[in-house]
């Protein structure tokens, strides 16, 4: 099943066969639903990682800031009944499952359910634009248990390829970015800066991965769409011993470094990231916000794209290529697009 990824550094990483699907899952990260489930939650995240001692307490507090509730879980159910809409209208019709990494419903019960609903063949939709091992090849990781323990009667599933240069994706990135560039005062506008965001990960995972490329070419597609000026890369929600070096630089420390006198606005868009979670609503919202008041400089954050319609159109092309033989494969930028197989040595954790 190509969810393993190519068996030799020869397969082909292009799938021109039609493929038949019974079903859709959309896979992602999962967030806690109440007090109750922070800790716990947590736990699922940072097992197998190093983390400060403590970390997890503090994260919780994160958490507990906002209800011990993310918003992620109710995005994704969100994201869900917008797809299942538009297979229905426009094909083709499957159901549509959701299931996650680290929260319920995890995606080790939904196969479950999807095995007891007959699903033979199911294809993958990972809310992960780039490629890095958190984004990619751990999901697939996650999913492959799931399925050896459901043996011989597991589904067979197809992953969909990565989207961050998918105009369905970049498009909707380039509108929430302009709607928060009009807040600024028209003869201001301009001057303005735009900080992308993505997770923070290890510089030595982002060796073995194309994790900042990707990153990059996606915050130069929406930053011409946008029409925005001046536009950097930033990172976020570092963790891990402090002795280990993560890209940079900080989201915090570029806030740190604007001068108000240029420009008392600063649009903050989180590109690497489909939809609001705790680490956007108190890293960016809270945290962010709170170092670029303190330099005189309002911040204002762009919206994730969430379920918006172009995305959810993408999705439904991006299964629509899977199900065609030989198909045309939408990308935007130099690189082309991401491979439908993953190679077998990409995104490799260390």
């Amino acid at each position: 099943m190509t969810i393993r990824g190519a068996e030799s550094p020869d397969a082909p990483l292009f799938d021109d066969e039609a493929r038949a699907y019974e079903a859709v899952l959309v896979m992602s990260f999962g967030g806690p639903e109440g007090p109750q489930d922070v800790v716990p939650f947590l736990r699922n995240v940072l097992r197998e990682r190093e983390v400060p001692p403590g970390r997890i307490e503090e994260i919780a507090e994160h958490y507990r800031r906002f209800g011990g509730v993310s918003p992620l879980n109710e995005q994704n159910r969100r994201l869900v009944r917008a797809l299942e809409a538009e297979l229905a209208a426009r094909g083709p019709r499957l159901p549509v499952y959701l299931g996650n990494r680290n929260w319920h419903p995890l995606a080790a019960d939904t196969l479950r359910r999807m095995r007891e609903d007959g699903v033979r063949r199911a294809i993958v939709f990972v809310t992960s634009a780039f490629r890095s091992y958190s984004g990619c090849r751990q999901y697939r990781e996650d999913l492959l248990r799931a399925c050896g323990a459901l043996g011989s009667a597991a589904p067979l599933l197809d992953k969909l390829r990565a989207f961050y240069n998918h105009p369905g994706f970049t498009g909707p990135c380039a509108e929430n970015v302009r709607a928060a560039l009009s807040r600024v005062p028209e003869e201001r506008r301009d001057g303005v800066p735009v900080l992308f965001t993505a997770h923070s990960i290890p510089t030595a995972m982002a060796r073995r991965c194309d994790y900042v490329a990707d990153l990059e070419e996606s915050c130069r597609l929406v930053a011409k769409e946008a029409v925005a000026g001046e536009w950097r890369l930033a990172f976020q929600s570092r963790s891990g011993p402090a002795d280990v070096p993560w890209l940079g630089p900080d989201v915090g420390d570029v806030l740190d470094g604007l001068d108000p006198a240029r420009s008392p606005e600063v649009v903050v868009f989180p590109i690497g990231f489909v939809s609001d979670h705790v680490e956007i609503l108190y890293d960016l919202d809270t945290e962010a916000a709170a170092r670029a008041k303190a330099r005189g400089i309002e911040m204002i954050r762009a919206a994730t794209v969430g379920a918006a319609p172009a995305f959810v159109r993408m999705i439904r092309d991006l299964i629509v290529e899977r199900c065609t033989a030989s198909p045309r494969r939408e990308a935007l930028g130099s690189r082309g697009p991401a491979p439908d197989v993953c190679p077998r040595d990409c995104c490799l954790p260390r």
